[in-house]
């Protein structure tokens, strides 16, 4: 893995608590999709490790960044969804 490679990861890694942080309070898509991504991710690792190249906890960490960034985007278009409700009645 290169420096700015890891560097993106990072970035994303940042984005993604401080999306964890906002949706602290209540269940919803941000928190699902951290599940689901742990469960793919270590799924995927699983697979990895069959396949010969040794267990990769990056990989688990990956599918969790990006779970999260799912949840993140699908909790934000729920807000931007409710507000154009709002503004039609």
């Amino acid at each position: 893995m290169t420096i700015s490679n890891l560097g993106v990861w990072v970035i994303l890694a940042i984005i993604s608590a401080i999306g964890l942080i906002i949706f602290w309070r209540k269940q919803n898509a941000v928190w699902g999709g951290l599940t689901l991504g742990a469960i793919i991710g270590l799924i995927i690792a699983v697979f990895y490790v069959f396949k010969g190249n040794g267990f990769s906890w990056s990989i688990i960490g990956k599918g969790v960044i990006i779970g999260t960034l799912t949840g993140i985007i699908a909790a934000l278009l729920g807000i931007i969804s409710d507000r154009f409700k709002r503004k039609k009645q």
